[in-house]
């Protein structure tokens, strides 16, 4: 990783944001990504009990699709049709993987469910690891794929090379990476909410 770079550009962004993310130009996009508050609705709609009725699950999991910024509105549709379209065995299976994914083992839930979405042409990183992020905001990590392969190319991570199907193995390497480069700037761009910190690496880019 080029400490330089992030060093940089954690200058540059406390220039123009002060603040970090308490500032008040930045409410805005907070406010227009709603995280925290779609955050608290997963984890209602995604409660242990709730796991027990797989058609349910995957009806909660339309629901958050359709809500949240971070899915494309071209990949919104896609989701919708797939839900409406499963066969029971497989809506089991879906439930089972989002299960292990939050309460389990987690390498299982993943794969179950790149092997679930690979029917539908749909095992892509932001439908994986989208209601993982939700749910735990401060510890996972919701991957985006051009923003993923920017932030290896910017900073110059070493050792990872992005693939578009999802796997378990490159997840848990990013993930340490974003970790330790968000322990290495300040508390005021580094908060609780995971694509906060990739939305300044981002903007960082951008500049």
């Amino acid at each position: 990783m080029n400490l330089h770079k992030l060093k940089e550009a954690e200058a540059y962004f406390l220039e123009i944001y002060p603040q970090g993310f308490e500032d008040v130009g930045l409410l805005p996009i907070i406010k227009r990504h709603n995280t925290a508050k779609i955050g608290e609705q997963v984890r209602e709609l995604f409660a242990k009990e709730n796991f027990t009725q797989p058609e349910i699950i995957c009806e909660n999991f339309t629901k958050i699709v359709s809500k949240s910024t971070l899915i494309s509105l071209f990949e919104k549709p896609k989701v919708r049709d797939m839900i409406k379209s499963m066969r029971m065995e497989r809506r089991d299976m879906f439930a089972i993987g989002l299960y292990e994914m939050l309460y389990g083992d987690q390498k299982e839930g993943f794969d179950t469910l790149v092997e679930v979405l690979s029917f539908y042409s749909l095992a892509k990183w932001s439908i994986v690891t989208l209601i993982p992020y939700y749910f735990y905001r401060d510890k996972e990590f919701f991957i985006k794929p051009t923003t993923t392969k920017n932030i290896i190319t910017f900073f110059e991570i070493e050792g990872l090379v992005y693939k578009p199907r999802p796997s378990y193995e490159f997840y848990v390497q990013y993930t340490k990476v974003l970790e330790c480069m968000r322990a290495e700037v300040s508390e005021k761009i580094s908060p609780n909410d995971n694509a906060g910190f990739t939305g300044f690496l981002m903007m960082a880019m951008e500049e």
